[in-house]
């Protein structure tokens, strides 16, 4: 495995710090919407929409959390509290978060949608990061050496 080394750590450091700054905003936003009662205000007062609701919030939440707590791992590697290799171990990656079926949230009040559209969007960043981060970190082998090979893995890293 190369070193995680070859990464600008400036550039890492500035990456992390302001997905880290815009995690920390949006879950303090959902927080204050999500606890807040807006639900009521908005006029969520049917039982099944409130359970749906609720089920939202909490998706949002496990999404940000789980960004927050990869991006803190990204943290202590450039402190170097944890090595490269630690990296790949499953505790530091990116873990599972559910999608938000978008039927479901098409009647929600236009700030519940918004923080579910930019939770999602934050966590499919960051999933695109790590995945980047993982290309970069493999093993050389013989195929990375073949530049049809290079050429389709920059292709499909793209889309």
């Amino acid at each position: 495995m190369q070193s995680a080394a070859f990464l600008d750590r400036g550039l890492h450091r500035r990456l992390v710090d302001g997905l880290y700054l815009e995690a920390m905003v949006m879950a303090d936003e959902a927080r204050s919407y999500f606890d807040g009662g807006s639900a009521l205000d908005d006029g969520i007062a049917d039982p099944l929409r409130r359970v749906a609701f609720a089920c939202e919030s909490l998706k949002v939440t496990t999404r940000l959390m789980h960004v927050i707590a990869w991006l803190l791992s990204q943290r202590a590697w450039q402190r170097g509290e944890i090595g490269d290799m630690d990296l790949m171990d499953e505790k530091y990656r990116l873990g599972r978060a559910a999608e938000t079926d978008g039927a479901v949230a098409a009647d929600f009040p236009f700030a519940a949608r918004s923080l579910i559209e930019a939770s999602q969007e934050l966590y499919h960043r960051v999933g695109r990061l790590q995945d980047r981060m993982d290309i970069m970190m493999r093993p050389a082998t013989m195929a990375d050496a073949n530049p049809a090979r290079a050429l389709f893995d920059r292709l499909q890293s793209a889309f």
